[in-house]
This record gives C-alpha cells, structure tokens and sequence, in this order.
C-alpha cells in the first residue's frame, strides 16, 4: 500500500507516496526526476545506481525508499552543476574519464564516499572503493586517475 515518505536529497525535502518497499532509484528518476543515477542491473551490481545516503554509497536500485527516508541522500546533481562542476567532476573531465558516461555518476558517488572516509587516497584506495563498478567502455584507467588527481588537487 503507498505510503508518504519524505527525503532529503541534495538539500531539499520532498514528500512521495509509493510503496515502502519501492527501490529508491525509481523514485529519484521516476518522481523526482533527477536522472543521474543510473539503471544498470537492478541487482546492485554494476554500480550505475550509486548514490550517498548519509556519505555512504548505496545501490538504489534495490535500496528501499522506506529506509533511504531515515537519511540524507546525495546524487551526482547534489555535487555541481553544469556551470560549476565538482573536484571530482572537474577531474573526470580533465582525465577524459567518460566515454559514453553511463558509468560516471556512480564511479563519482563511490569516490565522493571514498574522499569523505579519507580525503587522500591512495591508488590501492581508489581501486578498492571502484570493486564492483563496471565500465563496459574500459575507462576504469583514466577514472583511478582522475580521482587520484582530484584527491591531490592536481587540476591544472
């Protein structure tokens, strides 16, 4: 049965009425319209759907809205904009991390939860923090770089 719920994402409250069991992507993409995260398995393991509840990365398409309501959640349009880009943002443009960028928003939310357990990661780091996020395109390269470069503040 639908239920009210209201979330905090990037800032804002916003009240819905679905299901409590509704996995927290459709409501992002489908309510609230915020497209950044992405559908890419449906099982949590590709990564695409990652966003931050509370600064820790969640797969929200099996995460249930009922209990991403207890928290803050962040996505990739709570980072920058267009106009002013995030660190991390800006290094993945930098780095040419994105090829067809279907992966990029939820290699970014992982290292976003990575910078804020620890804001200097290393190599061995960053790797670990990307386990189980998939770039069909083969980027995975030039994202460990463009995180590295976001973490030292490398971006001239």
């Amino acid at each position: 049965m639908p239920t009210l719920f209201t979330l905090r994402v990037n800032g804002t409250a916003h009240t819905v009425k679905v299901r409590p069991d509704t996995p927290l992507l459709y409501v992002l993409r489908n309510d609230l319209r915020l497209n950044g995260a992405k559908f890419g398995c449906g099982q949590a393991q590709c990564g695409a759907c990652s966003v931050l509840v509370d600064g820790i990365e969640r797969r929200s398409c099996v995460y249930p809205v009922s209990i991403a309501s207890k928290g803050r959640i962040t996505t990739i349009e709570g980072l920058g904009t267009a106009h002013q880009p995030s660190v991390l943002q800006r290094a993945f443009i930098r780095e040419q991390a994105c090829q067809c960028g279907y992966c990029s928003s939820g290699m970014i939310m992982a290292a976003q939860a990575l910078f804020e357990r620890n804001p200097k990661p290393g190599e061995a780091e960053v790797k670990q923090a990307l386990e189980g996020h998939l770039c069909r395109c083969g980027a995975h390269n030039r994202i460990v770089r463009a995180i590295l470069r976001a973490a030292t503040g490398e971006m001239a």
